[in-house]
């Protein structure tokens, strides 16, 4: 007898577990269920369509009710909300617009994704307060951008949908200030390799407010008729709209009030199968409680290419094809103006929480070979551990070639491989793509180096505490680059001198040593070392140092200073 499966929520999950379970069985009952008007849309270009970037609201629409039909022969139900789950019966309730009804099943699937997380602030309820998460709501926007015209605008929140809130109601003209509670933005991130997009969002003329939460919004009943934006500082901002995107919330209340089991943040509970506390109930997608493939520990990853392997998975099993789901790791990618930014696997604060030993470094390459036009700076920052450099997580920053990377690092953490393993991949290179040691070999050299003693380091976070000791700290960068910009305190050598210069250096200290990046530092350090020094280099360099003080965020123009650092920098 064929089997009846319901699907409950569309987008990728829903509809890419539809999908599959057809290709695999062409006897079963597939129903699916979508409360709203569209069961597949793109709700990742959202922001675009907004900004005029994606010019077509159709071209928002991943797959049709008519195109699924016809192509998958699934019974596909939109304006159908599934209100009830009655277990023992295998029965759910169904409300659309001709009224209740029940349909029975033998496996159901629930994909109901999250909604958007409003805090709760007095006023945020008012009108033209918008969340962004369904077409309604890029509808509801896109409306009120063309008949009120706004200048100005608030985004509250820096996550991921935030951010790209921020850049295109920019690009739509908008005056555009950014609000952050915690300390820094994009959460996957530490926080010095955030602060790189923080200037960027600067640069391009947007305010961005950080550590600094909302505690009230209220309306201006005069004729400009603005909301104020009350801070916990006491500074108050004035725009005509604003944008909540302070994160999201699995949707869990069907299978709450199913009686279904329940993990972290009300996500619903599954096994490495993705069945729930019920045999007969699958559930997939932003709802649902996941592992973290690097740590081990369970907890709320909403993500898109997860989900849509989730909806492969649950088919698969409903079809008696046993497969597990092994664990979801955070790759994620997002672009911000002329820049990239992309995460996989664990941030130093996870790897701190979980009580997990970690070593980093830092690299800044370039994107293609050097002497090939428009090279860019690549900054790769890696995780790993201290015994067998196992990779346990990577964050990149730059304008080109950052996707790329970040998915062989991504892979790479999937195989379990470590930073030994970058040395040896062979990657494709040509000028106008990479160089003959990709940034990813470099990035594997510069964390074998630390791990083989070849060089000793510290950071940027550890200055202060080593500025109280005995030490000398070293800039071998040239004249130019010291006169623009040092750390206080710096006794200054360029590297091609040091040789010459063993006398101003006293050997009864350690010495650390800097440079624009590291590189010079490195082979400071090392000439250092073969002289009876004890030398450290700091990792990541100048760079990194100023990214982490945010000096970028006080009148600095880095853009035209590391222009010129490059014409004279060796890094």
């Amino acid at each position: 007898m064929a089997k009846k499966v319901l699907i409950v929520g569309g987008v990728a999950g829903g509809a890419s577990a539809a999908a599959r379970l057809r290709r695999l069985d062409e006897e079963a009952q597939i129903i699916l269920f979508e409360r709203g008007e569209y069961i597949s849309f793109a709700n990742c270009g959202l922001p675009y369509y907004l900004s005029g970037i994606i010019a077509e609201r159709e071209s928002l629409l991943v797959q049709t009710v008519q195109g699924m039909t016809e192509r998958f022969n699934i019974d596909i139900r939109v304006n159908s909300e599934v209100t009830k789950i009655d277990r023992e019966k295998k029965v759910v309730e169904v409300f659309s617009q001709g009224g209740s009804y029940k349909e029975s099943y033998d496996y159901l699937i629930l994909s109901p994704g999250a909604e958007p997380l409003r805090p709760p602030i007095p006023g945020i309820d008012r009108d033209k307060v918008f969340t962004l998460r369904n077409m309604s709501d890029v509808d509801q926007i896109k409306a009120y951008l063309l008949a009120e015209k706004p200048q100005k605008t608030a985004v509250i929140g820096g996550g991921y949908i935030g951010i790209e809130m921020a850049e295109n109601l920019s690009h739509a003209g908008l005056e555009v200030t950014l609000v952050e509670a915690a300390e820094h933005i994009l959460a996957p991130f530490d926080r010095e390799m955030a602060r790189m997009i923080e200037k960027v969002l600067l640069d391009h003329g947007l305010q961005l407010i950080v550590n600094d939460k909302v505690q009230k919004i209220s309306h201006r009943y005069e004729a400009d008729n603005r909301k104020v934006i009350e801070l916990q500082s006491g500074s108050t901002i004035e725009v005509d709209c604003i944008i909540v995107a302070a994160g999201i919330k699995p949707d869990s209340r069907l299978a709450k009030e199913a009686g279904l089991s329940l993990g972290q943040g009300d996500a619903i509970a599954v096994d490495a199968f993705l069945q729930t506390s019920d045999p007969f109930i699958y559930a997939i997608g932003d709802a649902i409680e996941v592992q973290d493939f690097v740590s081990g520990t369970r907890g709320i990853m909403p993500l898109a290419g997860p989900a849509n392997k989730q909806g492969r998975i649950a088919a698969d099993n409903i079809c008696g094809r046993k497969r597990i789901y092994e664990g979801t790791q955070g790759t994620s990618i997002i672009k911000v103006f002329d820049y990239t930014a992309a995460a996989t696997g664990n941030n130093e604060r996870k790897l701190r929480q979980e009580g997990i030993p970690y070593i980093k470094s830092y690299t800044q390459s370039n994107s293609h070979a050097e002497y090939y036009p428009n090279a860019t700076t690549l900054t790769i920052k890696l995780l790993f551990t201290p015994d067998d450099g196992k990779i346990l997580g990577a964050q990149i920053v730059g304008k080109e070639g950052v996707d790329k990377r970040i998915d062989v690092l991504a892979t790479a953490i999937r195989q379990g491989l470590n930073v030994y393993d970058l040395e040896e991949l062979e990657l494709a290179y040509a000028p106008p793509y990479s160089s003959a040691k990709d940034p990813v070999n470099m990035a594997g050299f510069v964390a074998t180096n630390i791990l083989r003693r070849d060089v000793k380091i510290k950071h940027w976070e550890e200055l202060s505490q080593l500025q109280q000791e005995e030490i000398t700290l070293l800039d071998v960068r040239t004249n130019l680059e010291y006169r623009q910009g040092h750390i206080e305190g710096a006794l200054h050598i360029p590297v091609d001198r040091l040789r010459k210069s063993f006398t101003k250096i006293p050997k009864n200290r350690k010495v650390i040593v800097y440079c624009k990046a590291g590189l010079r530092a490195y082979l400071a350090c090392r000439i250092l070392e073969h002289h009876g020094y004890e030398a450290y280099n700091l990792s990541g360099g100048y760079d990194i140092y100023l990214a982490d003080r945010h000096l970028f965020n006080q009148g600095m123009n880095m853009n035209e200073q590391m222009t010129e650092f490059e014409d004279v920098s060796n890094d």
